[in-house]
């Protein structure tokens, strides 16, 4: 389960940014999650919830954003989004595809009181 050490670097981040702006507390915290990160939501909120306690965040509320994965397909020369690590390309049905985005867990935005 690597959930629990993306949310703890999360928590740094999250924690040293609301510092930085004088923040009292996190009310909210927006992750974008990559369809190919290889997340699963149950265990992210569940890790999310243990990082927080005791920090600026502890309590606040967790909003997921999905976004689809895009890839450089060799065979066709064309971008294509794809939604798992082993779909062909949409265009020519090759599987040789560089991923460019959405194989990572971004911090988008923060609420802070």
């Amino acid at each position: 389960m690597h959930e629990i050490s993306l949310c703890l670097s999360t928590m740094e981040l999250i924690e040293q940014q609301a510092r930085q702006h004088g923040a009292k507390r996190v009310t909210a915290v927006w992750l974008e999650i990559g369809a190919l990160s290889c997340i699963e939501e149950h265990a992210l909120r569940f890790s999310f919830a243990s990082a927080s306690r005791h920090t600026l965040a502890e309590g606040c509320q967790l909003l997921l954003d999905y976004q689809p994965a895009h890839a450089w397909c060799w065979s066709c020369s064309m971008s294509v989004q794809i939604e798992k690590h082993d779909e062909g390309c949409p265009q020519c049905g090759s599987h040789q595809l560089r991923v460019e985005s959405g194989d990572s867990l971004r911090l988008k935005q923060l609420e802070v009181e």
